[in-house]
């Protein structure tokens, strides 16, 4: 059953194999959505004359039954049924008569999937902003309980200045703050309501977009009926970008504890059964999860430019080419939060060694440390730099790690934890 198809009319099977693609399988997961959507156009319909009372109280008992067998995962796409659309008021007619028939008026299902996508989409970015907080608070209490504990620093995968894994920690923490921020931009633009804008060129029927807005809860409506179907690529990549960077967040941390773990460092270790071994060499402890997580993370930070050249240089209007969004956007959420939940899993037991910097290969660490402290005392900067320069290459050079002392905001003493735990409260409201 296709609701476009007119009688005597035949369709290719294998242009309509190719042409609904993967669509059922994603189909299921909107299959809620749609539902939501329909229960409102038919409220609105009744209240601007289009339905009568006892059609939209059949209606909505109807599309209440088939909610419940959704919730319930008894809910399926017939065989032959073209799409969710087509299912649902398959199921409606059937069980309820002609009425059935009428739920599509002012509807086309470009607009419909449109809103079916954003409803999806708000509560995928809301579930992804929770498991970033989620994770924050974990990098944060971490951070607390490490402030104290140093570990090298690196510029150029050189030895640089003095670190902590309380500054380590906190920088990934302040980082899932941005990520947020960029989740909170996509947000803002799937939180527009596009039912009624129909294939793109509004309807002669007088729909109460106003009303559907408020009843699915947008903010506002999509006010022109060609933007509201070429906003759907524009959602789609505020999402990967927000999806994008999140995951350039778990990657760069994956990519540390790959280094961290590594026997010529040394920093972290996980209990065995958080690792893997080798099938040849006996002492092997490898980050496979770590090397993984990063894996597809950078995969994921791919989808921006996937999704640019998947709707470069489409004209305005709807296009098929959009459908194809569903492929990258649907399982990305899906990648990301899992990404998510296996860092937890590991930060869970993650071990780190202590007094790292006593050991002599880190003294250099120290040089600016010891030239400030020249400075200090009245050395200017260059001859204290140039003092600090002689003294590591004649190999006299000496600092004792504990008397570091970094007090400034956002330093190894300072860590502003209260400051980005309040940042992260705000961006996440």
């Amino acid at each position: 059953m296709k609701l476009w198809q007119k009688k005597g009319s035949t369709t290719s099977s294998l242009v309509e194999q190719f042409t609904i693609g993967r669509d059922k399988e994603f189909d299921i997961e909107l299959a809620k959505y749609d539902v939501i959507g329909s229960m409102a156009h038919c409220r609105m319909l009744h209240k601007v004359g289009l339905l009568k009372k006892q059609e939209l109280t059949l209606i909505l008992k109807a599309l209440q039954e088939i909610k419940l067998e959704i919730e319930n995962k008894k809910f399926k796409i017939e065989k032959g049924i073209e799409d969710i659309h087509s299912q649902v008021e398959k199921l409606v007619t059937e069980r309820y008569g002609e009425v059935g028939k009428k739920i599509h008026t002012g509807r086309s299902r470009n607009d419909q999937i449109a809103l079916d996508s954003k409803l999806y989409y708000r509560d995928q970015i809301t579930q992804t902003k929770e498991h970033a907080n989620t994770l924050f608070k974990v990098f944060i209490g971490l951070a607390k309980k490490h402030q104290r504990d140093l570990l090298p620093g690196y510029t150029h995968y050189q030895l640089a200045m003095p670190s902590s894994f309380g500054l380590w920690f906190s920088a990934y923490a302040e980082s899932l703050i941005d990520d947020v921020l960029a989740l909170n931009l996509a947000y803002q633009i799937c939180d527009r309501n596009p039912l009624g804008s129909g294939a793109g060129y509004g309807s002669s029927f007088p729909l109460d977009r106003m009303e559907t807005t408020k009843l699915l809860g947008f903010s506002e409506a999509n006010i022109n009926s060609i933007y509201a179907q070429m906003g759907r690529t524009k959602a789609e990549k505020y999402i990967a970008f927000a999806i994008s960077s999140l995951a350039s967040t778990l990657a760069k941390f994956a990519m540390d504890c790959c280094l961290y773990i590594n026997q010529n460092f040394q920093f972290i270790s996980f209990p065995d059964h958080l690792t893997t071994g080798s099938s040849l060499m006996p002492h092997k402890k490898n980050p496979d999860v770590f090397e993984l997580i990063r894996a597809k993370c950078n995969r994921l930070q791919s989808i921006p430019n996937e999704i640019n050249l998947l709707t470069t240089n489409l004209a305005s209007g709807y296009h098929r080419d959009v459908q194809l969004l569903k492929e990258i956007i649907f399982p990305a959420f899906k990648e990301i939060n899992s990404c998510i939940e296996l860092t937890l899993h590991m930060l869970e037991q993650i071990q780190i060694r202590k007094n790292i910097l006593n050991d002599p290969q880190y003294k250099l660490l120290f040089t600016v440390d010891a030239l400030n402290e020249e400075v200090k005392k009245g050395t200017p900067f260059r001859e204290a730099y140039q003092k600090i320069g002689n003294e590591v290459n004649e190999g006299t050079f000496d600092y004792k790690a504990n008397t570091v002392s970094h007090t400034h905001l956002g330093s190894i003493g300072n860590l502003g934890l209260n400051e980005l735990s309040l940042r992260m409260k705000g961006v996440m409201k």
